[in-house]
C-alpha cells in the first residue's frame, strides 16, 4: 500500500498513538500558539494538574512532537513539527493509494454502465 522505512512505522505509530489523547493535541495546540511554555503554565490554561502536563509532555517528547529545554530553574517545551510532518507524509501517502483505487472502481463502473454486455473483471 504505502512504501515505509522500518524506523517510519513506528514513528508514526507513535505520533498517532499521541495523537489519539484530546488532552495531548490541546497541548500542542496551545504550544504552537504560545511557541513556548512551561508545564505549569500550560497547566493553568487546561483543567488537569501540574502533573498531569508533565505525564502528557512526556508521551508528546517520546513521539518527537515535543521538545523540552531548560531555562534557568524552568523547563520549557515546544512542538517539533518533523514527527508531524512525516505522519502527515504517510496519510497523503495513504490517501492517494485509496484516491487510486476508488478511481479504478468508477472507471469500472461507468465502463460496465456503457456497455452492460461487456464481461465484468474480477
Amino acid at each position: 500500500m504505502t512504501e515505509e522505512r522500518p524506523g517510519a512505522t513506528k514513528a508514526v505509530d507513535s505520533v498517532l498513538a499521541a495523537l489519539a489523547d484530546p488532552t495531548r493535541r490541546q497541548l500542542l495546540d496551545l504550544l504552537a500558539a504560545q511557541g513556548e511554555a512551561t508545564a505549569t503554565t500550560l497547566s493553568g490554561r487546561l483543567p488537569i494538574s501540574r502533573q498531569a502536563v508533565v505525564k502528557h509532555l512526556a508521551v508528546l517528547d517520546a513521539a518527537g512532537l515535543v521538545s523540552g529545554g531548560r531555562v534557568g530553574r524552568e523547563m520549557r517545551y515546544a512542538v517539533r513539527p518533523a514527527a508531524l510532518d512525516a505522519t502527515a507524509r504517510w496519510m497523503a501517502s495513504l490517501a492517494a493509494y485509496w484516491d487510486r483505487r476508488l478511481a479504478n472502481i468508477k472507471r469500472v463502473a461507468e465502463a460496465a454502465e456503457r456497455d452492460p454486455s461487456s464481461p465484468h473483471p474480477e
